[in-house]
């Protein structure tokens, strides 16, 4: 089965998404419907988080499962460096995320900003939309 070009299309909408990352992104996900929000599409790529606590005191330092599809993890976290580079919206997400912490700043910052993109990337697929800088398709 070949690729959706509608999905490609969406992907390539993306400042920063070049023809190698739509289609590796798009090859792994497989069918968008198989998802049925985007917080399943983060655990199927392994953008999650362990929860690192003991009675009452919660870590702020905690690991990402990895646990999943390390190749759609792979893709997804070059598209958001990437994305970063060309777009404002995502370079001023990835400026704050990397201000909140002094330890790991760049890996923590690219990973939540790999999370924003995945709400991003299941906004246009489930709803065959086009990629545009006010927000369409962009949930919080």
């Amino acid at each position: 089965k070949g690729i959706n070009t509608t999905e490609y299309q969406s992907l390539r909408s993306i400042p920063g998404i070049g023809p190698v990352l739509a289609s590796g992104i798009l090859a792994e996900i497989g069918s968008i419907s198989v998802f049925d929000s985007h917080n399943a599409l983060a655990k199927y790529a392994g953008l999650t988080w362990r929860v690192n606590q003991s009675g009452n005191h919660t870590s702020d330092n905690t690991n990402m499962t990895k646990t999943g599809n390390k190749y759609l993890r792979y893709y997804l976290i070059e598209a958001a460096n990437s994305i970063k580079n060309n777009s404002p919206e995502y370079k001023e997400y990835y400026n704050k995320k990397f201000g909140e912490v002094t330890t790991h700043q760049h890996k923590r910052a690219l990973a939540l900003t790999s999370r924003k993109l995945v709400r991003l990337i299941f906004g246009l697929l489930t709803k065959n939309q086009i990629y545009s800088s006010d927000k369409v398709g962009e949930t919080q």
